[in-house]
């Protein structure tokens, strides 16, 4: 059985800070409750796919295993657009992409049993260096883009947890056939429904095998520094904001959906 994956609990900002730069990644546990757990799978149940949205949902007969994906999330329920700013997670988000940051999308994810693996991959390699640079302690990337990941699920590893090489956000590209990284191999996310974990776009991961009975849930929220574009399709003009949803936004939710303050190249 593949090596289950650490997940220390920072406590203060600073040190949670330091952790994304270290090992590229840091642990909430026990973030949700049962009702928030509840809310979140029920509302994500009643989604519905848009085609032009590349939202997809497709069943055993379809693919070998039942998948549901649908991107902005936020723009559906206004129960979504409150996990774009849960606290301690925006500070996070904040400290890391600068206080101007922005979410770049949110995604609800649901996958069933016979679901493969994927292969090990990072989300966005924004610089590739060579890895005596990119390693070096002097040298500190900046966060450009995260993830965050809300388990809706206790996920064990027949439920397929996400794996991880920590660290490997420091290899200065992405994996290409690698299967470790300075002597550490891929380990798994054992968690229970509720926990959270934020993670840099660099580091090598990849969704593991379903092979239990239970569909997994999982939302996920992505940030970026101001600079990255927002993943809101469709495009070329045609993503509309849902006026009730925005209608209820906090001013902060309204930066993170892109109501920024003038500055350059604006």
């Amino acid at each position: 059985m593949p090596t289950t994956l650490k997940l220390p609990a920072y406590q203060s900002l600073e040190d949670r800070v330091h952790a994304m730069h270290k090992e590229g990644f840091v642990y909430f546990p026990n973030y949700l409750n049962k009702e928030e757990i509840r809310e979140l799978r029920q509302s994500m149940e009643h989604l519905t796919p848009i085609t032009e949205s590349f939202d997809k949902e497709l069943s055993v007969k379809q693919q070998g295993y039942y998948e549901k994906s649908i991107n902005n999330a936020f723009n559906r329920n206004v129960l979504f657009l409150n996990y774009l700013d849960q606290a301690e997670i925006i500070d996070l988000a904040e400290a890391i992409h600068g206080p101007d940051c922005h979410s770049i999308g949110m995604t609800a994810w649901m996958t069933g049993p016979g679901r493969p693996d994927q292969e090990l991959h990072a989300d966005w390699q924004p610089l590739n260096l060579p890895e005596d640079i990119a390693d070096d302690q002097r040298v500190k990337t900046p966060v450009f883009a995260s993830t965050t990941h809300f388990y809706l699920d206790d996920v064990d590893w027949p439920l397929g947890p996400t794996m991880f090489i920590p660290g490997s956000h420091r290899a200065g590209r992405a994996p290409s056939g690698d299967t470790h990284f300075k002597g550490r191999t891929e380990e798994g996310i054992i968690c229970r429904a509720g926990d959270v974990v934020i993670f840099r776009s660099e580091v090598w991961h990849r969704g593991s095998a379903n092979h239990s009975d239970r569909t997994r849930y999982l939302l996920q929220v992505h940030y970026a520094n101001r600079m990255i574009t927002q993943k809101f399709p469709p495009y070329l003009n045609r993503f509309q904001f849902n006026p009730d949803i925005l209608q209820t936004a906090t001013p902060r939710q309204r930066r993170l959906l892109g109501d920024h303050v003038s500055a350059s190249y604006d």
